[in-house]
């Protein structure tokens, strides 16, 4: 947990105090849950009033709104982009999400790489890849680790070409630093397909918003939640709310089956885990 700003005092200090009390209790298992249809353990906890976002509109809109307000002004400044990101439990709903870039203005180079060109994997470059400058994207592979370049390191295009991505660093120790990102034959022996697909692409993605697992260890001004597929595995929850560094850098957007905002979510967890981790501990 990454809560912070020791200069607070009275209630500002209170309520910072509150909030990490409910991230621990969401982590330990401890939040109040209630049970649904015939689950064997409580799973869902109401999310508090003032973290979540209500709109009878455009669900995506309002929460890129909330994370990224005035980024069509501000879409080239890295420190306004690098402590700033969406979270979601999957990579399509981070994809529908980062098409938001779609939108700012600027020179897009397209880069095109009918059956196969439609085929998608985890951690795989997609076969058009829309870039241009002042678009966030997110590494797929490890380039050099002494430089920071690792797979998950956030990066801001600066100057798209044809072979050579020009970008800034936004994560890391080497945050501001100007890395030069070439394209790259990358292989994927997904086990849907009886073959190895070869494809030569930059190693990336548009990168507005991460899945939760890939926002682990980044600490965050600002955080979006989306919560229209739910967490699916023990302590997703905790390490998505955990990233924000205040109560008022949290945003959460619960968006129902029939498309309504709503409070509850699941808090996977599995209690042999917590009673492993309690014995270890003792």
């Amino acid at each position: 947990m990454h809560l912070r700003d020791p200069s607070l005092q009275g209630a500002q200090r209170d309520e910072l105090q509150h909030f990490s009390e409910w991230i621990l209790a969401v982590g330990d298992g401890t939040v109040h849950a209630e049970r649904r249809g015939d689950e064997r353990e409580p799973s869902w906890v109401t999310i508090p009033d003032d973290l979540l976002i209500h709109t009878e509109g455009d669900k995506i809109a309002a929460l890129v709104s909330e994370v990224y307000p005035d980024l069509l002004r501000r879409y080239r400044d890295p420190s306004y982009l690098s402590s700033r990101a969406i979270v979601c439990p999957n990579n399509q709903r981070c994809d529908t999400i980062s098409k938001t870039s779609e939108q700012i203005p600027d020179f897009d180079i397209v880069y095109p790489v009918e059956f196969l060109n439609s085929i998608e994997a985890n951690n795989f470059p997609t076969h058009k890849l829309v870039l241009k400058r002042g678009t966030i994207v997110m590494l797929l592979r490890n380039l050099n680790q002494s430089i920071g370049l690792c797979n998950g390191t956030r990066l801001l295009v600066t100057e798209p070409g044809q072979r050579l991505l020009q970008c800034m660093m936004l994560t890391g120790t080497h945050i501001g630093e100007t890395v030069f990102i070439p394209r790259t034959a990358l292989n994927t022996t997904d086990v849907k397909w009886p073959f190895t697909l070869q494809r030569r692409q930059f190693p990336v993605h548009v990168c507005y918003a991460m899945t939760i697992n890939k926002s682990q260890g980044q600490t965050l001004s600002r955080v979006g939640l989306y919560l229209k597929k739910l967490v699916f595995t023990h302590g997703q929850l905790y390490v998505a709310i955990s990233r924000a560094t205040s109560r008022s850098g949290l945003r959460i957007l619960i968006e129902n089956d029939d498309g309504t905002c709503g409070s509850q979510t699941r808090n996977v967890m599995y209690r042999e885990v917590l009673a492993t981790t309690d014995a270890a501990a003792a």
